[in-house]
């Protein structure tokens, strides 16, 4: 049997590679001495609790061979580094973020009032978000993760015009790509204001006319923008099969596999992820990483698998805004990503050993403590809410 290894770092190994040795021996590991097909978020926990890291086996693997560059990353793109510090960031994000509010809450007022899309408008919105992920990758995320959620379809369109570009940047797109992909994602549902507020409001179940005239919104986007002058076809595509899927399933057209456009592919999985971690009138957020997981799951079979796949190392294990429990027992929430090593990002401690609130919360960066703090580490996430913490409510940004 023909064998390619390759030396995996725990911090970027995936589901689908199938690991044929490790760093240390296998006794009282629960793997079969053979190897295996690293399948679930357990497997994955219990390799990285044991190893630095393992042995994979490319040919016996199920993802395509850019998964294993030694850094983690895709082949034959740029790579994005940060720029500036996150603390030197944040302040012009929480300045910008306000302004990119009220420019979105105007656009779609706009266009409930029966005024057209603009270009010009819209990319006021869009190009300040785009330069700062490119700046720094996670400050925009953590403000947005902890702004308080008004207007279901206002916020929606800000973040999906977000994480569109932190995907984007991940994969390695130009600037100019940037704003095209972060264009689309702010439209994404711009066809909803064309649709009855007290519809999208609904909590029951909706009937099958409901959910027509809901479905609809995908051509009434297109002719709003059609009225506009926004003209780049990637934009359209995007808006035009963003609910797509990847086996057929999808509308408008039932499109399959690479009969949808790379950012279509790309809106079906950040507007999914950003309405599972977003309050509905039906149902309440849920974590960030139970979103990744619930989307991993569907992956071939809804979306690209290789997609999700990248969009889940670009969030990370523990994605920006996400609860997590520490070694000491306190809770904390992840502001950044330490690239060097996802499992320890930089987080803000908001409870003691107790889960009782601090009386001042503190920063810490997991990759680099100083030797006099008490030690610590993540155990695990959490879900949202979880001892009655809300981040979102702490007044953090």
């Amino acid at each position: 049997m023909q064998l390619e290894e390759r030396k995996v770092h725990v911090d970027y190994l995936r589901p689908g590679m199938f690991v044929h040795r490790l760093d240390r021996d296998w006794l009282g590991l629960p793997f079969p001495l053979e190897g295996f097909l690293l399948d679930t978020s357990g497997e994955l926990d219990v390799l990285r609790r044991h190893c630095d890291h393992v042995f994979v086996d490319v040919y016996r693997s199920r993802l395509p061979l850019h998964h294993f560059d030694v850094n983690g990353q895709t082949d034959g793109r740029r790579r994005h580094v940060n720029q500036v510090a996150l603390a030197e960031e944040l302040p012009r994000v929480q300045k910008q973020f306000a302004r990119t509010a009220e420019i979105t809450a105007r656009i779609l007022g706009d266009l409930r009032s029966g005024r057209k899309l603009s270009l010009v408008e819209v990319q006021d919105a869009i190009v300040p978000v785009v330069q700062s992920v490119l700046r720094h990758a996670d400050a925009y995320l953590w403000v947005s993760m902890l702004k308080r959620r008004d207007e279901y379809e206002f916020s929606h369109a800000m973040n999906n015009s977000l994480l569109a570009s932190v995907l984007g940047r991940h994969l390695g797109l130009g600037e100019g790509e940037l704003v095209a992909l972060a264009t689309g994602g702010m439209l994404l549902d711009v066809g909803k204001t064309a649709i009855p507020t007290a519809l999208l409001r609904k909590v029951g179940l909706l009937s099958e006319g409901e959910m027509m005239i809901l479905r609809h919104h995908v051509e009434q986007g297109i002719a709003l923008m059609s009225q506009s002058s926004i003209r780049e076809p990637q934009i359209e595509a995007m808006v035009r099969t963003h609910h797509e899927r990847f086996d057929g399933s999808g509308y408008p057209n039932g499109l399959v596999r690479n009969q949808i456009p790379l950012y279509g592919r790309i809106a079906g999985i950040i507007d999914t992820f950003d309405a599972l971690t977003s309050d509905r009138p039906f149902r309440q957020a849920i974590s960030p990483q139970q979103a990744l997981q619930q989307i991993y799951r569907a992956g071939d079979r809804l979306f690209q698998k290789d997609l999700v796949e990248q969009f889940m190392q670009c969030l990370s294990v523990y994605p920006t805004g996400s609860l997590i429990e520490l070694t000491t027992g306190e809770v904390a929430v992840v502001m950044a990503q330490n690239p060097a090593r996802r499992l320890k990002p930089w987080i803000m401690v908001l409870t003691d050993a107790s889960k009782r609130a601090r009386s001042r919360f503190l920063e810490v960066d997991l990759l680099n403590q100083s030797p006099t703090d008490v030690p610590r580490d993540i155990v695990r996430s959490l879900e949202r809410g979880a001892h009655g913490v809300f981040p979102e409510r702490l007044g953090l940004v």
